[in-house]
This record gives structure tokens, sequence and C-alpha cells, in this order.
């Protein structure tokens, strides 16, 4: 027996489930990247909004590239189950917020009908950083291949640009209002990001669909926090033995949930307040605060735990070398954040502690080592110059920068994890140069630092990283910091 509509009934009473009609209910977002963190995330938060009665407001959820998620829950009509792990405890939630599912490949007029449908007011991404096909500077790659061929063919999009593009001239054409572009993505200033991308795009295909992208379309930033390791084998048989049935993909997660939001939405959205997302004018302090608080020690936990054999967060911050040198990264990155933003560092920092150190999610260091070259800039780069231009030293920053390109080195084959620049990555590793060498190739290939007057002194610092470990071993160099 599968998961599905006509099957809720023979839940056990211990298991939440949707409570109204979703066959009453509209779909008001289109999510693009409708992948495991987006059903922990913001599907569980549409799943409160429509249990209290907006019913304008369920998901219709979008794949950009595979069909996976969308033949595992097309059979159960769009539910699966949300585990909520802590230590001994799971909470079982069947979630009901995706009410329709489409895969952008296979018939990409279907996503671009429902975008340009009025009923839908706002457009939510998680796709990844790389999805937003930035050059080195961070404006759009317009040589990117994929690029060219939506500007070369308009109505057949394949990238996250085109579909948008495409739906809001559609939209404008017919004198529909266009819809709000929210970026749940871990980048900085993910709205002003995703507009100077998607506006740059508009303007290649027509200078005045450009500025009216640039000019009317609301893209508002936003930042969000929750874990979601990847689900296992023996997850699936855990959660289907507690349902009584299968769930061909139930969605791991912690029971901690974040959503921090710039309220700027002129077509409307829903009372999201009500179910503890915070709304504010500028998401700014609040993004700098997780990208390298969270996201930043999470790179570093990955890569150290990938050298010493961790195959877990929790396994790695269980090690006392590796928990000392998260602490003492927390204290170099906290100094780099606004003091007069209001932000509680202490008890962010003594929360993420708990969370690092929950044994019952298994977020493996080899999912989060995952396109380094991608997410390093924002979460390591980023607040290392800042110290750099404080006069502060960067020994710890350079540290995690090392330990990613000796990870790089040292992943195996098939590779641990995998990088969207390894083509351009594994002939310098390869080589096995000079560390300084090594270093700059890496740093150019990646863009990192590109246009700091402080780029060549974090790359000698890195190469000194580099070269401790390389001498001494992981453990020895990390104690020696």
């Amino acid at each position: 027996m599968r998961l599905s509509e006509v099957t809720l009934a023979q839940l056990p009473a211990t298991v939440r489930r949707p409570g109204y009609d979703r066959s009453a209910t509209t779909p008001g977002i289109v999510h693009l990247g409708v992948g495991a963190f987006h059903r922990a995330h913001q599907a569980a938060y549409m799943e409160e909004c429509l249990a209290a009665g907006e019913r304008g407001w369920a998901i219709l959820g979008a794949s950009l590239r595979r069909g996976d998620t969308r033949d595992a829950l097309e059979p159960q009509d769009g539910l699966y189950t949300l585990a909520i792990r802590s230590g001994e405890t799971e909470r079982l939630d069947v979630i009901g917020s995706i009410t329709r599912l489409v895969v952008a490949p296979e018939d990409p007029e279907a996503l671009v009908t429902a975008m340009a449908d009025p009923a839908v007011r706002i457009v939510t991404l998680t796709v990844t950083e790389k999805a937003y096909l930035r050059n080195a500077e961070g404006g759009l790659d317009a040589a990117h291949p994929e690029i060219a061929a939506d500007l070369a063919d308009s109505a057949r999009p394949r990238t996250l640009h085109g579909f948008i593009v495409e739906a809001l001239a559609r939209r404008r054409a017919a004198g529909v209002a266009p819809f709000t572009v929210l970026s749940c993505d871990n980048l900085p200033n993910n709205g002003r990001t995703t507009r100077r991308v998607i506006a740059a795009f508009a303007r290649l295909r027509d200078a005045d669909l450009g500025r009216f992208v640039e000019e009317e379309v609301a893209f508002p930033s936003s930042m969000v926090d929750r874990i979601v390791p990847a689900t296992t084998d023996a997850d699936r048989s855990r959660v289907a033995a507690t349902l009584g049935m299968d769930d061909a993909w139930p969605v791991m997660t912690e029971p901690f949930m974040q959503w921090v939001v710039e309220d700027h939405f002129p077509a409307g959205r829903p009372d999201w307040e009500r179910f503890g997302v915070t709304m504010v004018a500028d998401v700014t302090p609040y993004e700098e605060m997780k990208l390298r608080l969270l996201n930043g020690t999470h790179s570093s936990i990955a890569y150290l735990g990938q050298l010493l054999g961790r195959e877990t967060v929790a396994e790695a911050f269980a090690d006392p070398a590796i928990r000392r040198f998260v602490e003492v990264l927390w204290e170099d990155f906290i100094v780099t954040l606004p003091a007069d933003a209001g932000l509680d560092t202490s008890d962010y920092t003594a929360r993420l502690a708990e969370r690092y150190a929950n044994t019952a999610l298994r977020h493996r260091t080899a999912q989060i080592a995952n396109d380094g070259s991608q997410k390093l800039p924002q979460r390591i780069v980023a607040a290392t110059l800042e110290r750099m231009e404080r006069g502060l030293p960067v020994d710890r920053s350079a540290f995690v920068l090392a330990a990613w390109i000796t990870a790089l080195q040292a992943r195996g084959t098939p590779p641990a994890f995998t990088d969207p620049l390894d083509s351009a990555l594994t002939p310098i590793l390869s080589a096995g140069g000079p560390e300084e060498a090594t270093v700059a190739a890496v740093f150019k290939a990646a863009g990192l630092a590109a246009g700091s007057s402080h780029r060549e002194e974090l790359i000698e610092a890195t190469a000194r990283a580099l070269a401790a470990i390389r001498r001494d071993g992981v453990a020895a160099a990390l104690a020696g910091l």
C-alpha cells in the first residue's frame, strides 16, 4: 500500500496529515527546483497557510533537470512525509501543499503556461548557486551555451532565466501584473543577484523587456535555514513501518526552521508571519549571519570531516579538534557582522552547536562538500576579505580553503563529492605543483577574491595552510592553529 489521497485515512493517528480539501486549493506559487530542501522548508510553511484557510497558495513544483521527484510523488498525488528528527524522537507530518508537479525539459510549455497564469503571484527558487549562471564578476554569463540556446529559442526555455523572462513577457503582453520572484538560495543579497541576472537576460532578448523586468518586477531577498540530509533506504524503511504504507521519497529534517523575507510583494503574499516567518525591510544582516556562521562552518566541517574520515556532521562535530576549530571560526566571523543590527550571535551559535550535534540527522559531509567553488566565495572568502580590510589575521579561514583544495585532491574515484568546475580544477590538482602555484591556479579557475586588493595576500595565506597540511597532515596542521 502506498501513500496517496485514497490511503490518507488509514494513517496512524500519530501522523499529522492535511485536514483541508486539497482539490479546493489553487496554485498561487510556482516553485523552481522542487528538491528535498524546498519540501522541508517553504512547502512546510505553505502547509500551515493552507491548513489555516489560505486556499489560494498551493504550490506547483517544477524540476528544471530531472523527473525523479515527479516520478516519486505523482503516484502519491504529490503527498510526502516530512520526518522531523531529534535525538531518539521522530515526528511524521504528511505534507499536501504541492498539488502539481512538472518536469521542465519534458514539457517546457506546460511550465511557462503555469507561470503565466494570473493566479500565480509568486515564483520561488531553490536551484543552488550554480544554476544562476553567473560569470566571475557576479553578472550573467551571457556566453553560457544554455543562455545562448534560450535566447535563440525563447518558446522552449531550459534555464531559470529563460522560463522566468518568457512567462513575464507573456503576462505583460496579456496585461497581467508580473509575479514576484523570490530566491531562497544561499547567495549574498539573493534578491538583487536574481534581479541582476534575470534583467540582464531580458535585456539580451529585448531592451524594453529588460527595462520592464528591472523596474517593474519585485525581487525581494530572503534567508532560509533548515538542515535537510539526503534520504536513505533505511529512512524509507523506518518511515514506512510507522506509516503502515510506502512513501517513495520522504524527507528528513530537524526541528529548527527559519525564514527571513524582505516584505515586498506587490501581487500579494500569504500571511507567513502567523507561522513563524520573519518579515523585514532588509534581510542582509540575517543573511550574512547565516552564510558565515552556519554555511561557512558547515563547509568547514564538511572538508575537515572528509579528510579525517568523519561521515556525518555529528561525527565530525564530536571530534574535539573540529569543534574547537568551528568555535574559533565563529569568533573570527562574528566580528565581520554588523554590530548595530540587533543580531544575537551568542544564541545563534549555541543553537548551531545543538543542531550540529544532532545524531539523528546523519547529514553526510560528502553531501555538504559538493559545489565548493560556488559556495565558498560567499561562505568563507567574503568574511575573510573583510577581516583583511581590518588588518585581522585570517589563518583559520585560509585553512578552510586549503582543506577544500586538499579534499578535492583526496576524494578518490569515483569522487566522494563533485564540483561544477571539476573540468578546470582536476588538471590543476593532478599536476601536484608547489603550494602557491596550485592555490593561485585554483583561485583563478574559481574566480576567488577576484578584484580584491587582498587577493595575493589571501593566496599566500592559503598556500601556507596547504603546505602545513601536506607537511604535517590534516590533524597536526589543525592542532597547530
